[in-house]
């Protein structure tokens, strides 16, 4: 005779997605004395015009993350401090588009 042995794992309850369909809860993205800045970016119109925005401003000093939407024409950046308008402009620039403001 052998015995059988069942190994059950524990199930999460409830869904793994929030109420807004992420599956993430938001509290990861959230950092503690973090500055999320909201930019507005003329002349992006594709993935590589976000790649090149995204990747010049994230070579700022104290830049934790950057998300580039040419559709929208946003930039959102996360920082550890506020960024010097012109340093990001500066940046802007470099990756040949124009910074045209800050969204309040």
């Amino acid at each position: 005779m052998t015995a059988e042995t069942k190994t059950e794992l524990p199930q999460a309850t409830g869904s793994c997605c929030s109420s807004t369909g992420s599956c993430h809860d938001g509290a990861a993205d959230v950092r503690a004395g973090g500055v999320t800045t909201v930019y507005e970016v003329k002349g992006m119109t594709c993935g590589h015009c976000e790649g090149a925005v995204s990747s010049e401003i994230s070579e700022l000093a104290g830049v934790t993350s950057v998300t580039a939407v040419a559709a929208t024409g946003t930039v959102t950046v996360v920082s550890e401090a506020p960024l010097d308008r012109a340093a990001v402009a500066d940046a802007v620039d470099e990756a040949g588009y124009e910074l045209v403001g800050v969204q309040a």
